[in-house]
Parts: C-alpha cells; structure tokens; sequence
C-alpha cells in the first residue's frame, strides 16, 4: 500500500533501530504478549500492510505516548497507530467496543444537527453568560453521568465545580447549549470523518458565541482542542486553558483561598494532560496550596507515569485490568488516602477496577477536591 509508505516517512518509522525500547517501555506489551509497538513498526518497513490492518492488537495500543518518548530515534508511535488505524477503518475493521458500544453511539449521533439539552444541570446560584470572552468546555461529562451511574463517579459534580471556581477567580463562562463531543475518541479510533464533522461544528460553535479562550477540564477535550483542531482548520482564533493554569495562577494571585484538609494523597497524571500536553505542574501546585494536605508521589510519576489502562473505549480486556490493578496497588503502596486526577475517565476507569477488586483507595477528581476546600 502506498498509504502506508507514507506513514512510514511521516512517522519517521524508517529510523527504526530494532533495539525495543518501545516494547519493553510499553505498559500493554508488559501484560499482553501479543502486543509489541516494536513488531507493528517492522511490519510496515517489510511491506505487511495486510497483517497490521487484520490484527485487533493494534486497538489495544493506549496512545500514552511512553514508547514514542523514550525512543533514542524520535519514531512517532502515536501518529503511527492513528493512521493505521485509520485505514483499518477504511477496510471495515475496528476495535472491540465496550459498554455495548453506547459511547461510540453517542458520539456518532452528534454528528448530526438535532437539539440537545446540555445545560440543565447547571446550579442557579452558579453565574454563566451568553456571550463573553471565556467559554467552559463541559465535554462528554454529562454522558459519563448517566452512562455510569452505578460506578458511583458522579461525573457532572466536577462540571459544577469547574463553574464554581471560575465564579471564585472573577470568570463568568459561557457554557453553550450547542456545544458537541469534541471528536477526540472517534480520531482516535479512526473515524477520521465523524472527527471532522465535530471539529467543524465545534470551531463554527466557538465563532458564534465570540469567545477567545477555551477552557478545559478535561485533558483530552484540552489537547484535541488545542493540538488536533488546528491540525484540521489551522488557527482556530481561540486559546486553549486547561483549568488547573487558571487556578494555579488564581492562588498565586490571592484569588483563591483554600481551607485546610487534612488527608494523604497520590496524583495520577494523565497520559494527555501529561506525556502529551506537558502538563504537570500546575495540579500538583493546586494541591500542594491546600493546608494540611501530603502530596504523595508514587514511583512512576510525570513523564514516566502509568495509563490508566484503556483508551477510546474499545479492547478492554483482562490486561487492562491487570494495568489498572497495578497502578492502584502502586498508589495504594505510597501509603495514601486518596488518588486525585484530573481526567474524568482515569476516574471511571480506575473506580471500575476497584469495584471489580479487593483493594481499597479513594478516587477523587482534582475540582472535587478544591470544591471542598473552597
């Protein structure tokens, strides 16, 4: 395939030098025989288009950004996987779907132009605006409500708090009804068309309502505005935040004041606010502000941090639960209470192995911890 020798030169997987790093950096790979980003690369440079198409491994990739990190000769896996995957697509293949496939569901279906109701949940007492220079982007928080209720991650309150903190910092947000998924599971996936649909309307969406900054509480919503979007359209007139610089930057400036807590907590940094976004200050800044509160690192922190487990809503399989498992028992190891994150599905994924195992810790999302300090 000619596609694919393309990929190999924009990926820069020619530079490939077989030394496997990349495998034995990979978290799957350490619980996944099957899975090796090294052999996917070999497959393409000897022309085996057909067998990295065909293989249902190749969905099981986190896109985490560890292996294209810590390769000596710069190979871009992630673009790697996501233009695979995107002719897998083409060629009627994807990934298996998890939660009979209800997520990608919903992301499909706002695709196309009919109402929806994204802002009932929003307090009265909470001060929002029609137009103005910043814009809260919600994502897929209120879907995450509903569609895992039972998980007991209570998604939306970390909406809300988002809101509440911004009022405390002097913002008054647009929250716009209009507003749709920001595409980033669907790129991810290899739907690069639905991704275009939602960049565009999304991008049209911004326009309308006037905004010049976009602010993020979800990392993935972060980068996929900020990185993806331009990537698309080019300058898309509006910054990218992600909230935690706000409130980082709030307490600097004495706009914020936090009461004590005291508690021991792990963070667990996500792999796109994180390895991806450069992200990693600022969250543990906000925390450590809080009085009385221990910050905890576990081993593997930053840069070197551990996925969460899954990705994209497809391939979750016993590995995954084996990847989650082990980060928790790390975390748990640093003697701490509590795990914040700051990415909603860290915590519905991590909650998930909890309730499915013996161990017991806390996940908290990093606004409901500030919420309660406030």
């Amino acid at each position: 395939m000619k596609v694919f020798e393309e990929i190999v030169q924009q990926t820069k997987a020619y530079y490939c030098i077989d030394c496997g790093i990349c495998t034995g950096s990979c978290p799957v790979a350490r619980v996944n025989p099957r899975f090796s980003p090294r052999l996917n690369v070999e497959k393409s440079l000897l022309q085996l288009e057909g067998e990295i198409v065909e293989d249902r491994e190749l969905w099981s990739c986190l896109t985490c950004g560890t292996c294209s990190y810590r390769c000596p000769s710069l190979v871009d896996y992630q673009s790697f996987v996501l233009s695979s995957r995107i002719e897998a697509r083409k060629a009627g293949r994807e990934g298996m779907l998890t939660h009979d496939g209800v997520l990608k569901l919903m992301m499909e279906l706002q695709t196309f132009a009919f109402p929806q109701t994204r802002t009932g949940w929003i307090p009265k007492e909470v001060k929002t605006s029609a137009k103005g220079e910043y814009l809260y982007w919600v994502g897929c928080l209120p879907h995450f409500d509903v569609i895992f209720k039972d998980y007991g991650t209570h998604s939306l309150q970390s909406a809300v708090n988002a809101l509440r903190i911004l009022n405390r910092l002097g913002i008054t947000p647009v929250v716009s009804p209009e507003e749709r998924c920001c595409g980033h599971d669907l790129l991810w996936n290899g739907d690069i068309e639905s991704f275009r649909k939602l960049a565009r309307y999304n991008i049209g969406m911004l326009k309308k309502y006037g905004v010049s900054k976009v602010i993020c509480s979800c990392p993935e919503g972060y980068r996929t505005l900020k990185v993806e979007y331009p990537k698309l359209v080019g300058d898309t007139g509006v910054e990218v935040i992600h909230i935690s610089q706000l409130i980082a930057q709030g307490i600097k400036e004495g706009k914020l004041f936090l009461n004590p807590l005291e508690q021991k907590v792990t963070y667990q940094d996500p792999c796109r606010l994180g390895r991806l976004s450069g992200i990693y200050d600022e969250p543990r800044e906000v925390i450590r502000h809080i009085p009385g509160l221990q910050l905890l690192e576990m081993e593997r922190n930053r840069v070197d941090a551990i996925c969460c487990g899954t990705t994209g809503w497809v391939n979750c399989t016993s590995c995954s639960k084996q990847i989650q498992t082990d980060r928790l028992k790390e975390a748990i190891s640093t003697g701490a209470q509590t795990i914040i994150t700051a990415c909603p599905k860290c915590k519905i994924h991590f909650q998930c192995a909890l309730i499915n195992s013996d161990l017991s810790i806390e996940i908290k999302d990093m606004l409901d911890l500030i919420g309660e300090v406030i």
